[in-house]
């Protein structure tokens, strides 16, 4: 394995984010050269040797037990899905990957029958690595109207929407508090990484990204794990002007990896009569 790998990379982030008053240790001596805590002092907190642990986040070690993990994430303070994370990091760092470029995802037909059921409220599929496999013709309109609806349907041509939020101009406009729905992107993006870390093409957009949004370089660099499957956001359509609305994932049960996006407005609501207004505008077309 070259270098840390995934698991050794979040250890050392979260490692970082500690101060030694974090945990009840007192500075002392020189001046720290190092961001957070030293590796000795988290080693000493999680009961483990610090050559030990050392391994791990070097990416040597590949066969940390639960105890030995459960005392980690007590020393890294870290939460319900950090450490579900972790779990995961340490998982696929038993296994050795076979190297092999992943098939293009295709919507299984019963996550296309539930975006059918629900037409009447903006609605996209998302495949693991956030490529939209389908739209409704109102979500189409509502999120990304400026591009070609049907591109999903060509793999070699499909919109990605962690692209979109970090690449597109349109996009970003869209979003009243990009900044929020950019960290919440990540945070998804974390996940996934988490669940399929061989995958190459995960590793390419998050490379790409890297390179070409420093917004994202910098979120990235954080290694919050934070998913969200329900968040409100303010929208600046270009045609309806402002919508508010609620951004739900659903998981469809035959194809755990494709998740439904679907965007709702409280009924009576402004937001409810600017996406009647988008509905009329489409019918008109």
């Amino acid at each position: 394995m070259n270098g840390p790998g995934p698991l050794g990379t979040f250890l050392q982030a979260r490692r970082a984010r500690l101060r030694p008053g974090d945990v009840g240790l007192r500075e002392l001596g020189p001046r720290r050269r190092v961001a957070g805590l030293r590796r000795e002092e988290l080693a000493q907190l999680a009961g483990v040797s610090v050559s030990y642990y050392a391994r791990l986040e070097q990416g040597q070690s590949r066969g940390a037990s639960a105890e030995v993990l459960d005392a980690i994430a007590r020393a890294l303070q870290l939460d319900g899905q950090e450490r579900e994370h972790l779990d995961r990091l340490a998982g696929a760092a038993r296994h050795t990957p076979r190297p092999r470029r992943p098939r293009p995802e295709k919507l299984a037909e019963e996550t296309r029958d539930l975006l059918r059921a629900v037409d009447g409220v903006p609605a996209v599929v998302l495949g693991r690595r956030t490529d939209v496999l389908a739209w409704n013709t109102l979500g189409h309109a509502l999120l990304a109207g400026h591009l070609d609806f049907h591109r999903p349907d060509d793999p070699a041509r499909r919109p990605n929407m962690s692209r979109m939020v970090f690449l597109d101009p349109h996009c970003q406009e869209l979003y009243a508090d990009w900044k929020r729905k950019a960290r919440t992107v990540v945070g998804n993006l974390r996940i996934a990484v988490g669940r399929h870390p061989d995958d190459p093409l995960l590793a390419e957009l998050i490379g790409e990204l890297s390179m070409k949004s420093p917004e994202f370089a910098a979120l990235w660099a954080d290694h919050r794990v934070t998913p969200c499957d329900a968040a409100s956001y303010e929208l600046r359509h270009p045609v309806v002007g402002t919508v508010t609305v609620t951004q739900q994932t659903l998981s469809a049960a035959r194809s755990p990896e494709q998740a439904l996006i679907v965007c709702t407005t409280p009924a009576g609501s402004p937001s409810d009569e600017a996406l009647a207004l988008l509905r009329q505008t489409l019918c008109q077309r």
